[in-house]
């Protein structure tokens, strides 16, 4: 769906069979637009509610941080600390003294496989030893670059968790990999599951405040241009 008056702007539209009114929605990690319309509604009424939202949703998507190009250049954090990218000698990225030292030409795919090396380490690090203070085995771990969530943990015991924990401080990934390790024991948010949290993290909550304050800030960050 297309606004008249922002032309510029397009609109996903989602019906839902549970809805009961109109609703919009700009998403913090990549700026979409949704507006979800109950079942039974025509597109006519959804398309008139959305361009009397339109200023509204103009300046919401003019708020959000531009997206950062990763290049030579280019500042970027890990483990919360900022790092100068620079051109490097060798074809791999590697950091050096606060600095990625990449690959001109080539730096974004240089710096993403590095941040997901480390990621993987820290985080099968600190999935280990919760999973030993829970007692609990976890099965398979895997990296994805989610939009919808930081982690999750299935009922086989698998963990999945966004590579790009590795961007922000080294509290808010062991938050994140608590959090789904004492899915290991409790499969649910019950008042048992964040008993587990607090026992193997007990200051758990500034880092789950920085996630939901700071955390969209972390898919800024492009590796490949269109992304």
């Amino acid at each position: 769906m297309k606004l008249g008056s922002a032309p510029d702007i397009s609109i996903n539209v989602r019906r839902s069979m549970r809805a009961r009114r109109l609703s919009l929605r700009v998403s913090n990690l990549d700026g979409r637009v949704t507006l979800t319309v109950p079942a039974g509604m025509s597109l006519r009424t959804a398309q008139d509610f959305a361009e009397k939202k339109a200023n509204w949703i103009a300046s919401v998507v003019e708020r959000r941080p531009s997206p950062i190009l990763v290049d030579v250049g280019v500042e970027i954090p890990v483990e919360g600390e900022s790092h100068m990218v620079v051109a490097g000698a060798e074809s791999t990225a590697k950091l050096a003294d606060g600095r990625i030292e990449a690959p001109a030409g080539s730096a974004a795919p240089a710096v993403m496989a590095l941040l997901k090396e480390l990621a993987r380490v820290r985080l099968a690090t600190s999935a280990r030893r919760h999973s030993s203070a829970v007692g609990r085995e976890f099965q398979q771990l895997t990296l994805k670059d989610t939009r919808s969530r930081w982690g999750s943990c299935s009922a086989e015991g698998n963990l999945m968790f966004s590579w790009r924990l590795i961007l922000a401080p080294p509290g808010v990934l062991d938050y994140v990999v608590a959090h789904e390790v004492a899915h290991l024991r409790h499969m649910d948010h019950s008042r048992a599951f964040w008993n587990v949290v607090r026992k193997i993290c007990p200051e758990y909550q500034a880092p789950r405040n920085w996630l939901r304050r700071e955390g969209a800030g972390l898919h800024r960050y492009r590796f490949r241009p269109g992304d």
